[in-house]
């Protein structure tokens, strides 16, 4: 049998992995959620039809949203994670001794459990005892929530569906609320590449800007991501990413990534030009 996972980018544009078989299929009240295993990607995650991660690439985007900042801000001991049911994340925050509490908010525990069964490379890591998991809607856990963070992240789905609360400019400024002084906020960014994407960047970038006085954004190169090239928010009240950034400090910690170093850390945010014209005209 000749099976394939299809996913569409555009009306256009259709990306497909050869399936060896299907590992896991449900239906949350929330989304579908489906695991395939396959012979070049390894095991991968959809939800609702739309590529999570793979086994084969998930590095990339995890060392990116993770050790950015935390290569900015080496203080950084209370971490909010929204979203991030695949543990990815969290695996890579839980690499840093000095953190202390890293809180994860899932709304949909279904994704949490299928991950721990079916992708314990990533979900392994909700083990670890600083972790504390919420399953509930981010926009109300951080509307609700006095606590103060020094990181918060936003490892959400694309703006829709389940996702689509996080990417509003009521939940952008609760997450400035609950940040502290020199706190920082990354998100997942979407693509520049494709109108459909292109068009939720700015939007996301254009409620972030208002929100906080530093507001950059990087990239990343993820095979699996619609066309490619995806970008990542990077926003602060105070630290600058390549100003505040100590490379000196962070390579004597002596991490091991496969994708993220310190000089990529620095290339990451100079953007090619169609990108900065789109960021530039985001309020237009």
């Amino acid at each position: 049998m000749d099976l394939w996972y299809t996913e569409e980018h555009t009306p256009g544009v259709r990306f497909s992995i050869q399936v060896d078989r299907q590992l896991y299929t449900a239906k949350s009240k929330f989304q579908r959620i489906d695991v395939f295993q396959s012979g070049e990607f390894g095991t991968f995650l959809t939800l609702d039809g739309q590529m999570m991660l793979t086994q084969k690439d998930e590095f990339i985007y995890h060392d990116m949203i993770v050790h950015v900042p935390m290569a900015t801000h080496p203080e950084i001991k209370r971490v909010l994670v929204i979203g991030a049911g695949d543990g990815g994340t969290v695996r890579e925050l839980g690499r840093y001794a000095t953190i202390e509490q890293i809180d994860v908010v899932e709304i949909d525990r279904m994704v949490v459990e299928a991950c721990r069964e079916h992708l314990p490379q990533t979900a392994g890591a909700f083990d670890d005892a600083r972790v504390r998991l919420f399953f509930e809607d981010g926009l109300r856990f951080v509307r609700t929530r006095n606590d103060q963070y020094d990181l918060v992240i936003v490892d959400s789905t694309d703006p829709f569906g389940p996702g689509e609360g996080l990417f509003t400019k009521e939940f952008y400024g609760n997450c400035y609320r609950i940040l502290s002084d020199d706190g920082i906020l990354v998100n997942q960014h979407e693509s520049p590449y494709y109108e459909q994407y292109a068009e939720a960047m700015k939007r996301t970038h254009r409620m972030i800007r208002v929100q906080f006085p530093v507001c950059k954004v990087y990239q990343a190169h993820i095979p699996t991501y619609p066309s490619g090239h995806w970008l990542f928010g990077y926003a602060s009240k105070k630290r600058d990413p390549i100003e505040s950034l100590d490379a000196a400090a962070w390579n004597a910690l002596g991490i091991q990534t496969r994708y993220y170093n310190t000089q990529l850390h620095v290339g990451s945010f100079a953007l090619p030009n169609y990108v900065k014209e789109m960021l530039e005209h985001a309020d237009g």
